[in-house]
């Protein structure tokens, strides 16, 4: 089945309350700024946070920004924030790097149940700005209470060659896909990302949706290889990847396959 949307809440078809754990790259920290703001224009409250780190003038595109460091009335503050402004971002503190250092999953999964926010939207995954991500063994830091896990792909690295200036993580993504360094990323070759065991969905919850946002369609001349690598992602024998998505989080253009 597929679908249009031009609302990223409605492409991905979320429900009343969501905890919605973002992971690989290219493009997790705009759609969790993007989709917060499309939640809070509705009238609905939403939490931003991390459990890696995002830098600070990233957190501070938020209306309310609360650091749990050294703050003994931090849930006081993001209840303030909620009611004024519809849209807290969360952090532990910013560091001398010039990022925020995220907060533990164990926070997340409180924060998700003791503060009612429509939705908590947490950056579970570094990426270094590049368009491909392979986890280390460490990675993803998903917090156990998160309904739905979303990992993304930039679509700028279908068929481009596999090197680090386009892929974070080179061993591990060599090691998942098969290929070696400078060999081009097929459609094939870029599912496997999402469908190993050790891929972008490793540490997602079992009792969570999972999502393929495959992101930056406006980048490409042809939207052919892109469905192809959708058709692959969704047609896995065990079926536990029920959606994906083709689209641009900066056009807010997407078309949804289930």
């Amino acid at each position: 089945m597929e679908r249009s949307s031009n609302k990223l809440r409605a492409a991905l078809s979320l429900t009343a309350r969501e905890h919605i754990a973002l992971v690989g790259a290219g493009g997790k920290t705009s759609l969790m700024f993007a989709l917060a703001e499309e939640l809070r224009k509705e009238g609905k409250p939403v939490i931003t946070s991390t459990t890696t780190r995002v830098w600070h003038h990233q957190a501070m595109k938020a209306p309310c920004v609360v650091y749990t460091e050294g703050a003994r009335s931090w849930r006081d503050k993001i209840l303030d924030g909620l009611a004024r402004t519809g849209h807290v971002f969360v952090g532990r503190c910013v560091l001398e790097s010039g990022k925020v250092d995220g907060m533990d999953p164990v926070l997340c999964d409180l924060i998700f149940e003791d503060l009612g926010a429509g939705c908590l939207i947490v950056e579970a995954d570094g990426a270094g700005g590049l368009p491909v991500k392979a986890p280390a063994a460490h990675e993803p830091a998903v917090p156990a209470s998160a309904t739905r896990v979303v990992a993304l792909m930039g679509l700028e690295a279908v068929n481009a060659p596999l090197t680090a200036e386009t892929v974070f993580r080179l061993d591990e993504a060599k090691r998942i896909t098969g290929l070696a360094t400078t060999m081009p990323m097929t459609p094939e070759a870029l599912s496997g990302l999402f469908l190993a065991p050790e891929g972008l969905f490793k540490r997602a919850p079992v009792s969570a949706g999972r999502t393929a946002f495959l992101n930056k369609l406006d980048l490409l001349k042809s939207d052919q290889d892109a469905l192809a690598l959708a058709r692959m992602i969704l047609n896995e024998r065990k079926g536990r990847i029920r959606q994906a998505i083709l689209g641009s989080v900066k056009t807010g253009r997407c078309r949804v396959f289930m």
